[in-house]
């Protein structure tokens, strides 16, 4: 695989956020980005080369993208089949079709983790309210059942806590096609990103822990204050995950750490992720940078962090109406996503606080650390 020379062009599929940081570290490599989205004036657009607006499943404007470009990368997983065969015919696609293919159905992804060693919660299939019925006997309550593609930040899924939430919960996701996972009793979440080149060098950050508000990520923690053996059992189940993958590119992996001490792989996310945007200041070589360095071919430096972090999402209006203190306040350094449209649920933007490395602050000084100057 060799590599892109300076002036080539990355095509990026997905407009938001996660394409805007990644263009803008393509940007200092050299490289130029092609952005397809249906958005004019998405995140990703506003940083870019080129912005092409067009649908996802509109196969021939996908024809004429692919064309324009050198390379083809994702900053999203759900592109619909047919557009990831025709991308993959006619340019290199990194991460690839199977990759995304996995990653988009949570059946798929749950059968290859399992297949490859990596622990999950129990899980069953579900396609009729009897398969439910037998689920729930098989795994017990309480339980979490999903709909199979298209959930992220708690979006398609419901617990279900006793039988009398059974019925309805089917009845709200069905006739999607669904999984029912069993419960896990966790004691922390954690994430590692990990990055591979096509020539087979895989790189691991370290394992973080990750804080939700309303299914939606608040805050990361680098590194996680966990034992030092139980993360570096997350950074090599994350290195098996990629290397059975055959990824190149930068992945997110998301764990659970069980109330006994075991790790078991949630879901993986082969693109950059949320819970690896500490990277970009506490890192030498932060994951946007990493994943285009894997999608142009080019050598993957260590994924070594010279500082702690926390980093904090800025979700929706309540959160962006303290940009001016974030703004204001000293040892913040921000990040805003370009959104011209701020609604609840929506994330607008994040923040990271570094610390010398090694002093990453105990619960009340992340507190301090954060707070904001009035």
């Amino acid at each position: 695989m060799s590599a892109l020379a300076p002036g080539a062009v990355i095509g990026m599929i997905g407009g938001g956020q996660l394409g805007r940081m990644s263009a803008m570290a393509a940007a200092r490599l050299g490289y130029r980005v092609h952005v397809f989205s249906p958005e004019v004036d998405g995140p990703a657009a506003q940083v870019s080369a080129v912005n092409t607006v067009g649908d996802y499943a509109d196969l021939e404007a996908l024809r004429r993208f692919a064309e324009a470009v050198d390379v083809i990368t994702f900053e999203f997983e759900n592109l619909p089949a047919d557009a990831l065969s025709l991308l993959e015919s006619l340019k290199p696609v990194r991460p690839g079709a199977r990759i995304l293919a996995i990653s988009q159905d949570r059946l798929l992804e749950k059968q290859f983790l399992n297949d490859a060693g990596i622990a999950t919660a129990p899980w069953a299939k579900v396609e009729s309210e009897a398969e439910l019925d037998a689920a729930v006997a098989k795994l017990g309550l309480p339980a979490v059942l999903k709909t199979t593609r298209l959930g992220y930040d708690g979006k398609g899924q419901t617990l279900l806590r006793a039988a009398e939430d059974v019925a309805p919960a089917f009845a709200r996701l069905a006739p999607k096609p669904l999984v029912l996972e069993g419960f896990v009793n966790f004691a922390a979440e954690v994430s590692v990103m990990v990055a591979r080149g096509g020539d087979g060098t895989v790189v691991t950050y370290d394992a973080v822990e990750n804080r939700h508000k309303h299914h939606i990520l608040d805050l990361t923690l680098a590194p996680a204050p966990l034992p030092r053996d139980l993360l570096a059992e997350a950074q090599d189940i994350a290195r098996r995950v990629a290397e059975a993958l055959e990824l190149v590119g930068i992945m997110g992996v998301e764990m659970f750490v069980t109330a006994d001490g075991k790790l078991l792989v949630n879901e993986v996310a082969p693109r950059p992720h949320n819970s690896g945007h500490w990277t970009m200041d506490a890192c030498p070589c932060g994951q946007f940078e990493m994943h285009i360095r894997a999608v142009a071919g080019l050598p993957l430096p260590p994924a070594i962090r010279h500082s702690d972090a926390v980093m904090k999402n800025l979700i929706g209006p309540e959160d962006m109406a303290l940009w001016p203190q974030i703004l204001a306040t000293p040892g913040l350094i921000p990040h805003h996503y370009g959104k011209t449209e701020s609604r609840p649920g929506r994330k607008m933007g994040h923040f990271n606080r570094l610390f010398p490395k090694g002093s990453l602050p105990g619960e009340f000084g992340i507190e301090d650390a954060l707070r904001l100057k009035e």
